[in-house]
């Protein structure tokens, strides 16, 4: 089975409408889409906090790494970039950080705000290796729109 990205796009809206709260808004959004698909390992959110750091959000899964500088890994590049990053293998990724040893491919999005600054990137992490495709991360760079640049 693959997450149903029309039902899950109206469950985070209907979940989310009103709510203007971010650490509430991602804790729904990682529940959410953990959920909708097995391929889904470990889903969350790491946050902007300070200058080119980020630090564990909301998420779903085992442990995550607790803070992760720009300047390393899947998630510092997707935060150093603004650019979504889609990783077959991560073995293969120049700088990965092992948070789990069970994954094997890597899904970050960065999220931005409405007033255009970055605030946090979302991270699936899944235990099978090329697990996403470009469709998974259009799909998801849509909500993450819609939920956090209202």
């Amino acid at each position: 089975m693959q997450v149903d990205y029309q039902t899950l796009s109206r469950t985070i809206d209907s979940l989310t409408d009103g709510e203007t709260d971010e650490i509430a808004l991602m804790a729904t959004v990682a529940c959410e889409v953990h959920h909708s698909d097995p391929r889904f390992d470990w889903t969350g959110f790491y946050r902007v906090t300070e200058p080119e750091l980020l630090k564990i959000g909301p998420y779903q899964g085992g442990h995550g790494c607790l803070q992760i500088p720009f300047s390393r890994g899947v998630c510092g590049a997707a935060a150093r970039s603004g650019q979504v990053q889609l990783v077959a293998d991560v073995d293969a990724f120049p700088g990965h950080i092992a948070c789990a040893s069970s994954t094997r491919s890597e899904l970050v999005l960065p999220v931005w705000n409405a007033a255009g600054d970055l605030i946090a990137v979302f991270d699936i992490d899944s235990d099978q290796p090329d697990a996403f495709t470009e469709t998974d991360a259009e799909k998801l760079a849509a909500i993450l729109a819609a939920v956090f640049q209202r």
